[in-house]
Parts: structure tokens; C-alpha cells; sequence
């Protein structure tokens, strides 16, 4: 499939088959790391019967199930440009829940559906597919383009992300941009634009998951003390998350609202022009909702809490786990710190479970930016292109030094319902999006090339 192929007509049964084929690969990662081998290898297989001529001509390096590609240029210098993706998908919770078997990979008249639809098989494919299309025109790029694909991406790419930045370090490989999925055009969902907004987010927010642990010498349930171990873990859990991060409007996303201005009606549209002197109110009205909440605040989320053995039992342990997402301008050790003081009990224990991230750091757009908002713009005509910031984690911030301009985006155009099937029920991309996908990746990956 070509750039001249119309998006909304959505791509043709051939290359729909080929995302769905990878969609059955049940290429899933789980927080016990193991995995499936032989789906990964199964994976690997299909990659290289679909796209011969980028195996044929590109070089390739693996990392475990990882895959590092080199498209050399024609010409010396920085390398044009560092795509990510990644070839790990969360699991399904409940098969019975979905309207397609997650890992059927069906496709009918509207959609592919499948685990890994939109995150984040769909831009491994999107991106080969561009590729292979560029190679079979005779095309060549003047300076040299990387694809790292990551196999551990759900697992924070340890084992797969690290390893290609580190050898692209190693080459003294410096890109002008770095793109790697984040962002996508949404609809609906900025209040007072009637047009789709494409968010090419610059960075990411860090994150780290806390955990809690009451110990207690236990006993009968008939003769209890004033508190259990279970009652106390509640009660810091709901200190916790009724005093949340305060809020805090960030230099990125106030040039998030100063780039949508334009596009909204009045009164917002005037009330934005004031935008320094009314940033607490704007603050506020963000707050308001989860999926803008994220953008002006240290998110707080109780995830798992766990104590006792039996009802007629005090409990001698319990314990939770409550995960942040933490905006730039804070820290893994300020979540430490807002913890212990808003719990106000020396006798619950606060400490790190598992990996953490700080913030990324944000980088101004640039030129790199202006090309990633003028390809989207072609294909989603319309579109307003504004910055951003990751709520969650992505590979790239494991690239962080490797490009001047680092973007999170894919534009796929999704509703506030699309973007809950991300590692949700019923994840599904439509023929139409993925035509974009391509025809985005098809347009940018020639910008590099020779004509």
C-alpha cells in the first residue's frame, strides 16, 4: 500500500490479513516475565515472509525477540530519524467479555480486531508495510533511519528497549527525531473543539507504585483492639487518595492550550488568551475530568490491597499498592514523601515496590515537530496539532539523548470509547486508521528519502 492510497477508504483485505495474522501471535507479556517463545518466533517468522525486501536489504540485529533495524543512507551524518514500536501486548483478562476472541485476529468489513490492534502491533506492521513500499519504488534514504521494535515494552523494556539504546550510544548514533507511539488524534474530548485534536506528546510522565505494610501481632476476632491491620492499611489508602499531588499547570501543557486557542469557540477561546492570568481556574477545570486530570496533576490510583486469612482471625499482615504517575516538576522521592506525611502513621510502612521512572524531560518542539503536525495534517485534514505529555510509560524514554526532537504520536483518530480498549475489552483498529497509520509512515519515511 502507497501514500496515495485515500485513508478513508481503509486498506485492502491483504494488508488487513497481515496485521491480523500478527494479532494471533499471542506475543504477551506478563509481570511474572515469563513468556511464550515460540509466539514470539511465530512473530518473527510471519515479519520476515511478509516483508522480504526489508529483510533482504535492511540490516538487522536482534536483542532477545527484539529487533534493531538499520536502513543505511545514502549520505553521511546524524541519522534521519529513530522509530519505535514495540511487539509485546498486555493479556486479555476475560475472553468471555470480548466481542472477538482477543487473539483471533478477525477482520470484517470495519476492523481488525485483536489484542495488540492499536497497542502496539498495528505500528510495527504500519511501519514495515512503508517500508516495503519504499524499497519496491526504489527508494533510499539520504541518511540512515533505525526501527527498534522492543519485545518488553509492558514489562518497561529492560531486556529489550535498553539494549538498542545502548548500542545505538555505542554507534554514536544521534537522530533528528525520535518517534514511538503516545499520542493520537482524538475526538470529542477537548471541550469546546469541534475538530479533531492530534496531541504529538513530548515526553512522558514517570511513575512509581508504592507500597503499603501494617504488621500486627493478630488474635480472636472477639476481642479486638481499636484497630486491625486491615483497618489501618484502609485508612492510609484513603488518606492517600483523598489528599492527592497538588495541581500544577506545566510549561507543556500550557502550550497545549495556547496551540488549541485557535480552534475553540468563545468565551474559552478569549478566556485561553488570559491564559497567565486565569491558569488556576484553567488548572481546575482540567482537574474536572480523569483523562485531563492526568495532565495537571501527580495521578493517585489504589490498585491492590490485600490482609488476613480468616474472618474470625485479626490479621497479622496486610498490605497495598498504589501507583502514580508523576507529572514533570515532581519526583519519585516527593510521592515518598507526600505519602508518609498525608498517612500520619508511623506504623504503616512506605517504601518502593518494583521499578520506577522520574519524568522525562520534556523537550521544546522543533522543526522535527512541524513535520510530524504537517504529515498528520494531510492525512486527517483539519486536525489540530497541539503538544502533550505520556500519562504512561513508553519505550522511548529509554532513548532519551539519542534524537533533538522526541514526539509520541500515531495518527489514528479515536473517540473517549476507542481509547478504552487500550489494554482493555474489545481492542480493535479500523481499516481506516490503519490506512493512516501507513499512509503517515508511508509520507514520512519518504521525506527522508531520495526522490
Amino acid at each position: 500500500m502507497t501514500s496515495s492510497t485515500a485513508p478513508t477508504t481503509g486498506v485492502d483485505d491483504r494488508t488487513a490479513e497481515r496485521l491480523a495474522t500478527a494479532l494471533r501471535c499471542v506475543t504477551v507479556s506478563r509481570d511474572t516475565e515469563e513468556r511464550d517463545d515460540a509466539e514470539f518466533h511465530r512473530l518473527s517468522d510471519h515479519l520476515e515472509h511478509s516483508y522480504p525486501l526489508v529483510h533482504a536489504e535492511l540490516e538487522l540485529e536482534r536483542f532477545g525477540h527484539s529487533r534493531l533495524y538499520r536502513w543505511a543512507g545514502t549520505e553521511s551524518g546524524p541519522a534521519a530519524a529513530i522509530l519505535l514500536a514495540h511487539l509485546d501486548v498486555v493479556p486479555a483478562d476475560d475472553d468471555r467479555l470480548w466481542t472477538q476472541p482477543p487473539f483471533a485476529g478477525i477482520v470484517d468489513d470495519e476492523f481488525v480486531w485483536g489484542r495488540g490492534a492499536i497497542d502496539d502491533k498495528s505500528r510495527v506492521l504500519a511501519i514495515l508495510e512503508a517500508v516495503e513500499s519504499l524499497l519496491a519504488a526504489g527508494r533510499r534514504p539520504r541518511r540512515t533511519i533505525h526501527l527498534a521494535f522492543g519485545h518488553d515494552e509492558e514489562l518497561s523494556g529492560a531486556t529489550g528497549a535498553v539494549r538498542m539504546a545502548a548500542r545505538l550510544r555505542e554507534q554514536g548514533v544521534r537522530a533528528d527525531l525520535l518517534l514511538d507511539e503516545g499520542g493520537v488524534i482524538a475526538t470529542g474530548l477537548a471541550d469546546g473543539v469541534d475538530r479533531p485534536v492530534g496531541t504529538i506528546m513530548l515526553g512522558e510522565k514517570g511513575w512509581a507504585t508504592v507500597k503499603l505494610t501494617v504488621t500486627d501481632p493478630g488474635g480472636h476476632s472477639s476481642m479486638p483492639g481499636r484497630d486491625t491491620a486491615v483497618s489501618r492499611i484502609a485508612r492510609a489508602v484513603a488518606r492517600i487518595q483523598d489528599h492527592p499531588m497538588p495541581l500544577r499547570m506545566t510549561p507543556v501543557i500550557a502550550e497545549m492550550l495556547t496551540r488549541l486557542r485557535p480552534a475553540m469557540a468563545e468565551p474559552r477561546r478569549t478566556a485561553l488568551g488570559l491564559l497567565p492570568l486565569v491558569t488556576p481556574v484553567v488548572t481546575r477545570l482540567l482537574a474536572a475530568r480523569p483523562h485531563t486530570e492526568a495532565m495537571v496533576r501527580t495521578t493517585t490510583a489504589a490498585t491492590m490491597i490485600h490482609g488476613g486469612v480468616k474472618a474470625n482471625v485479626l490479621p497479622q499482615h496486610a498490605e497495598a499498592l498504589v501507583n502514580f504517575r508523576i507529572l514533570p516538576g515532581d519526583s519519585v522521592a516527593a510521592v515518598l514523601e507526600h505519602c508518609r506525611r498525608v498517612i500520619r502513621d508511623p506504623g504503616v510502612s512506605v517504601e518502593l515496590d518494583g521499578p520506577v521512572a522520574e519524568p522525562s524531560r520534556i523537550g521544546p518542539p522543533g522543526p522535527a515537530f512541524d513535520l510530524v503536525a504537517d504529515l498528520a495534517r494531510a492525512v486527517v485534514p483539519g486536525m489540530v496539532a497541539t503538544t502533550g505529555i505520556v500519562p504512561g510509560a513508553t519505550d522511548s524514554r529509554h532513548y532519551d539523548g539519542l534524537a533533538v526532537t522526541r514526539c509520541n504520536f500515531a495518527p489514528i483518530v479515536l473517540d473517549e470509547r476507542d481509547l478504552g480498549r487500550i489494554h482493555g475489552t474489545d481492542e480493535r483498529l479500523s481499516r481506516a486508521n490503519y490506512a493512516r497509520l501507513i499512509d503517515f509512515d508511508h509520507r514520512l519515511l519518504g521525506h527522508f528519502c531520495v526522490p
